[in-house]
């Protein structure tokens, strides 16, 4: 199969016209090697996972990098973060732009090193899954909206036309566990696997780490580091709420959202689109699938996370707000596939409070897109033609 073209591959582009050094972070397998040989084709490429190569690096780096006088593609560049400070040195020696693309899927590890060494020298991109647009192309028309969710947006199970349920075993066995691992000392491997599913299961809700902790028999400070590192690896998201300029009594904790549905999918047992249909929490993986969609469509623009969720105390909701600095918009989720009055409430609600709204809109399991109630009504198929809430 032809490799699937993606939208991050023009910003990319952009940066690498104007910043040295170009680093690509995202979660495992999510299609920065591919990006990277698709886009800088003339370009040298080599991996630190490969044992010899990173003996070489970390023994020599600048015996190492000299091999590459018109730089290179380094993969999974945190696995040597010492690299970096002799990167900083080469590329202000050289004044050459789009010099050495770094691609990285450990996010805290590989910022707090860039942070360092190459501030003012790189430019970011974060590269999530495939988007549904890049997954699907003109085939929209013919997909359930079941069989999207428990597929999800990895690469390799549409290249490789994958088993989702089977990939997302291996998926989990070989990268979660292996570089969670590596980050923080898990003793119990079991007892994170429980706590994973507990998650999934929570997708789409107010985070309650003490209630977490205490279903996984673990302390609040461990539930806490463990949420963490899934959030730094680009597994789970924590939506933050809105509480912008309001004198209102406001929930405070984040809402979990996994950011990919298949794995979500895998950890709740869902084995096939027909279970999908019936399943308690498929509007909460539909809401985590528009979410992530947004912030895909954020992060190929090379824009930054603006996504918040409104909640009051006594129970006035919005699932999404994008906060574009003078203005807002503002996203109710709905699964269903009929629109129904009480979708608008939340919407209308925080209307009232503030005249920062630019537009409203209802994301809903329907075909069919139009406005309403001066809402925009928006099919989960039309999301980026109709949504237009990545623009700022």
């Amino acid at each position: 199969m032809d490799m699937i073209p993606r939208k991050a591959a023009k910003k990319t582009l952009q940066y690498a016209d104007q910043y040295p050094v170009i680093t690509i972070t995202g979660p495992r397998q999510s299609g920065k090697t591919t990006l990277c040989k698709m886009i800088f084709p003339q370009k040298d490429y080599v991996s630190l996972e490969d044992v010899d190569v990173r003996n070489f690096a970390q023994q020599d780096p600048r015996g190492f990098l000299s091999r590459f006088p018109k730089g290179a593609v380094i993969d999974e560049i945190q696995r040597v973060p010492d690299l970096l400070s002799y990167i900083q040195t080469i590329v202000d020696h050289k004044q050459e732009a789009g010099f050495f693309i770094l691609t990285g899927s450990q996010q805290f590890e590989l910022l707090e090193g860039i942070s360092q060494s190459l501030a003012g020298r790189t430019a970011l991109m974060r590269l999530l899954p495939l988007t549904l647009n890049e997954a699907y192309t003109d085939k929209k028309a013919d997909i359930s909206l079941e069989k999207v969710l428990w597929t999800g947006f990895y690469p390799r199970i549409f290249d490789k036309k994958l088993n989702p349920t089977e990939a997302m075993l291996f998926y989990v066995n070989t990268y979660v566990e292996r570089d969670l691992r590596m980050l923080i000392n898990i003793k119990d491997l079991s007892k994170f696997e429980i706590f994973l599913k507990l998650c999934a299961g929570r997708t789409g809700q107010i985070l309650n780490l003490s209630s977490l902790g205490n279903d996984c028999g673990i302390n609040h400070t461990t539930a806490k580091s463990w949420i963490s590192v899934l959030e730094a690896s680009y597994i789970i998201k924590l939506l933050r709420p809105y509480y912008k300029n309001f004198n209102k009594r406001l929930v405070k904790s984040p809402k979990l959202y996994f950011l990919d549905t298949g794995l979500a999918s895998f950890l709740l047992n869902i084995q096939n689109k027909t279970q999908m249909a019936t399943h308690p929490l498929k509007g909460a993986l539909f809401e985590s699938f528009i979410i992530s969609e947004t912030l895909k469509h954020r992060f190929n623009s090379g824009k930054t996370d603006n996504l918040y969720y409104f909640r009051d105390n006594i129970g006035n909701e919005v699932d999404l707000v994008c906060d574009h600095g003078i203005n807002l918009d503002a996203v109710e989720i709905k699964s269903g596939q009929t629109i129904a009055s009480d979708h608008f409430k939340g919407l209308k609600y925080l209307n009232k409070l503030t005249d920062s709204i630019r537009n409203s809109h209802v994301v809903y399991g329907g075909d069919k897109s139009y406005v309403m109630n001066n809402v925009n009504v928006v099919s989960w198929k039309q999301l980026h033609s109709n949504l237009g809430i990545s623009k700022d």
